[in-house]
């Protein structure tokens, strides 16, 4: 399972919302691991609306996360944050997988 905050999900909805890909046109929110990063892995999002074969889907708070196997693997049991304010990283995500992440808490490594 890939878990929602509260206040991650209200920015991703107003996102949506803002861009016309909403939930109703058929629209979710894709996340994904890819190589990259300081810590050799970074986390990828996107809206998108074409499923693929073997993706992962799950639904929290009534959003749709969708995944793919690989990148599954790799965010099991993670939520995604949001925190905003001065200091606030924006989206990050608390991943209990991660043994090490960078300073900047885009990328990490298992």
């Amino acid at each position: 399972m890939i878990f929602v905050s509260d206040k991650a999900k209200e920015k991703v909805d107003k996102l949506m919302a803002e861009s016309s890909q909403t939930a109703e046109a058929g629209y979710f929110l894709r996340v994904s691991v890819v190589g990259g990063g300081c810590s050799g892995l970074s986390y990828k999002m996107d809206f998108d609306n074409q499923s693929k074969p073997g993706d992962q889907v799950f639904e929290d708070k009534g959003l749709k996360v969708v995944t793919d196997m690989k990148s599954f693997l790799y965010l099991f049991n993670t939520t995604l944050e949001f925190s905003e304010g001065l200091n606030g990283k924006g989206f990050y995500f608390n991943n209990p997988n991660a043994s090490r992440t960078c300073a900047c808490g885009e990328s990490f490594s298992v």
